[in-house]
């Protein structure tokens, strides 16, 4: 057995300066051709311009009547009657009118139309209770979007309004960035599959799964690997098998500094490690690499450290991956509710519930924030950043918060 170190080789990198490594090695995948009605949640690789305008046509905002603005407040003559979806092949006549429902197209020869509700029909003859003026209650060609323009920008994220917005123009298919491919790899000699015996001083494996759904979250597929054990040659062949089935690979644990942290060697025998320190809590032995051209995220074995690792380093990678040109979590300023100890050394993420109440925004502690409590993320909405410091910080104190799930409201 090797003799534990007792100082890493590698310098601490602030978050800042983690973070602009990181995405100085991140580019969008390719780009693939998709079902665009299935396409929720991906992102465009080419901008969408509309094929044709809407309406197309000049159509009726309600049911009513079709008339010609010029004939005035004079009775008209109902000479037909056109549903939607009609084509316009009635051509009305001065002193005519045409009976007209909502979203069909208007009539040649008509310029505007009133509600049935304004109007009386009796004997063939419509009456009108209000002065037709060109225009009134239509939908214009071009009122909602004019033929030829930009309507869905390169990176614009498919979601309910736009995937409805292709369909409006008939558009089937769309180029969208390919979705990143994550392998996840758990290490250890004491972690064990949930669901098998767990020997005593043993932990099951909750960071692969906590990983694969992070990254599901973040619009990835997924490759889980299983878990390896403490052994060079084991740890290097899963390495080498996550990252031929992947695009990035995610290792759990062994990065740092006992004797069987066995991961930064072999990224360093197998690729380049970027930084294997950050100056930041929880989280210090976060480490990044890259071998084969493809990424490795090593994050540390607690599963609070390794879940805030890949909110603060992994999520942003993800999602401009796959064309998100805005990969970054919402930020906001939050007013403490109640004292926040900080770490003495490093500047810390602490796990927080922020809510809405009276226009401002509040955050409370979820308690303990040990990097072991994975009790301190269950309900947390938010990240916030705690500079460091030897005092508490009081209450009514505001801090910046990276806002990872939807706010609370009191």
């Amino acid at each position: 057995m090797s003799e534990m170190q007792r100082e890493s080789p590698y310098p601490m990198v602030s978050v800042e300066e983690a973070l602009q490594i990181v995405m100085a090695h991140v580019s969008p995948l390719g780009v693939e051709e998709v079902d665009a009605f299935t396409a929720d949640g991906r992102l465009l690789a080419q901008p969408i311009a509309a094929p044709f305008a809407i309406p197309d046509l000049p159509k009726a905002a309600m049911d009513g009547y079709a008339l010609r603005a010029a004939d005035g407040m004079q009775p008209r003559r109902v000479v037909g009657e056109l549903a939607a979806g009609s084509a316009p092949s009635l051509s009305l006549q001065p002193g005519e009118a045409v009976r007209i429902m909502t979203g069909s197209p208007m009539p040649l020869g008509a310029d505007t139309m009133l509600p049935v509700e304004l109007t009386m029909e009796q004997d063939g003859y419509v009456t009108l209770q209000q002065m037709p003026r060109t225009d009134d209650y239509l939908h214009t060609v071009g009122q909602d979007v004019t033929a030829g323009a930009a309507v869905l920008a390169v990176g614009t994220r498919l979601g309910i309004a736009e995937i409805g917005l292709l369909a409006t123009f008939g558009i089937t298919r769309v180029a969208v960035y390919r979705r990143p491919r994550v392998a996840v790899l758990a290490t250890g000699d004491e972690v064990y599959e949930p669901g098998v015996p767990r020997p005593v001083g043993a932990v099951y494996d909750s960071n692969r799964y906590a990983l694969l759904a992070a990254a599901r979250e973040a619009g990835c597929e997924t490759v889980a690997l299983g878990i390896a054990r403490d052994t060079l040659e084991v740890q290097r062949e899963a390495i080498l098998r996550g990252l031929d089935q992947a695009d990035l690979l995610l290792t759990s644990g062994g990065v740092s500094m006992g004797t069987r942290d066995l991961m930064k060697p072999l990224l360093a025998e197998l690729g380049k490690v970027y930084f294997g320190r950050v100056a930041f809590k929880p989280g210090k032995p976060t480490t990044f690499a890259t071998v084969g051209g493809k990424l490795v995220f090593g994050l540390p074995g607690y599963p609070v450290s390794s879940l805030v690792s890949f909110e603060v380093f992994v999520r942003p990678a993800l999602r401009a991956l796959q064309g998100d040109t805005d990969p970054w979590r919402p930020r906001a300023r939050v007013s403490l509710t109640s004292p926040l100890k900080p770490s003495a050394d490093r500047p810390e993420y602490q796990r927080v519930i922020v809510h809405v109440q009276d226009g401002r925004l509040f955050a409370t502690t979820t308690g303990g924030q040990g990097s072991s409590r994975l009790l301190s993320l269950l309900g947390a909405n938010a990240l916030i950043f705690v500079p460091p410091g030897r005092q508490p910080y009081p209450a009514g104190t505001e801090l910046e918060a990276m806002l990872t799930g939807p706010l609370r409201s009191v």
